[in-house]
């Protein structure tokens, strides 16, 4: 694609915490966050410090993972409302009426496999996976899924992790977290304090980005503390982004891909008005990490309208984006 955009090769969060200067990539200087979204859950069970350690490996600079409150008060690691899909809750607690992450307490929660539901997955047809699977390739998983981790993955081993659990891995590997809170239909009293006591308990505040689509749980974070980075986050563009962002105290705007894009690319009319939403939040000097982009063309034609992140299930296609872009061989 030609690069009609001009990519600024500035990407650092608008916020004055000095430790949230990004890496550079040796090859060039470019500056963009590689985000494997839930963990690099394309190459293990996600949500899980098996994907967090993943994504490390795959040469990410952050993990993005999902936040709920257990019954009793615990900040566990989970994305669904129900535990019904990535685990085997139904068949270590039959009879239950109801399977949310708010009704098991931690020690309920510990006994679930949560990683067997993906090797199921992958003795699929690809049009059989679940959608975010289906464009993985028979060379990625033998590049990336080593039989010795299969094994693994379908032992029963694979536990839903806490947050400080998980705090603690991402400290000991130095990579940078998104915490993504999630919201709950009954509410979510004390999710926030939960969440900011884990952070301060592990000592990781300047290498935390908080996001949420429940912007009213940001506003609580940003009451709390002004020391950790907050996102918004948004299915897709919202009216007037920049004075918005001002309103809420964000550091950065957490966008969705463009729906469109498949159909027709940037070109189209809906398109050039997505990069331009892009562009007018970057100008006003807030970062823009872009979710969930796994199409490697969609990637380089984001890198050049500007993002400062792309949050992908599929890290390694990422990294080959950006390379590519930085020597300008795409």
């Amino acid at each position: 694609m030609a690069k009609i955009i001009a990519y600024r090769f500035t990407a650092s969060l608008n916020t004055t915490i000095s430790t949230w200067t990004l890496p550079m990539v040796p090859t060039a200087s470019i500056n963009v966050l590689n985000i494997a979204h839930r963990g690099a859950r394309a190459y293990a069970p996600e949500n899980t410090l098996v994907a967090f350690a993943k994504a490390k490996a795959l040469g990410c600079d952050m993990f993005e993972m999902d936040v709920r409150l257990a019954k009793d008060g615990i900040v566990v690691v989970y994305h669904d409302d129900d535990l019904v899909r990535c685990t085997d809750a139904k068949t270590k607690f039959p009879g239950r009426s109801r399977y949310d992450v708010a009704d098991f307490t931690h020690s309920e929660l510990s006994r679930l496999d949560a990683g067997s539901w993906y090797i199921a997955q992958l003795k699929l047809s690809r049009e059989e996976r679940l959608p975010f699977l289906q464009t993985l390739s028979d060379g990625e998983i033998a590049d990336f899924v080593s039989v010795s981790e299969r094994e693994h993955y379908a032992s029963g081993n694979i536990k839903i992790p806490t947050l400080t659990e998980t705090l603690s891995l991402a400290k000991e590997l130095n990579l940078k977290v998104n915490i993504e809170l999630k919201s709950h239909p009954d509410g979510h009293p004390g999710l926030v304090e939960a969440v900011l006591k884990d952070v301060q308990t592990t000592q990781l505040a300047d290498q935390v980005l908080i996001s949420s689509f429940d912007h009213a749980l940001l506003q609580q974070v940003r009451q709390q503390t002004s020391r950790i980075a907050i996102a918004v986050l948004t299915e897709g563009p919202i009216k007037a982004p920049v004075a918005y962002l001002r309103t809420l105290k964000a550091n950065a705007y957490n966008i969705g891909c463009h729906k469109d894009y498949k159909r027709h690319g940037f070109g189209g009319l809906s398109g050039k008005r997505y990069l331009t939403h892009i562009d007018e939040v970057r100008n006003a000097g807030f970062d823009v990490n872009v979710w969930t982009c796994n199409d490697p063309q969609e990637m380089v034609d984001l890198l050049a309208a500007g993002v400062t992140g792309l949050i992908s299930d599929y890290p390694n296609r990422v990294g080959d984006a950006i390379k590519s872009f930085a020597q300008g061989t795409c």
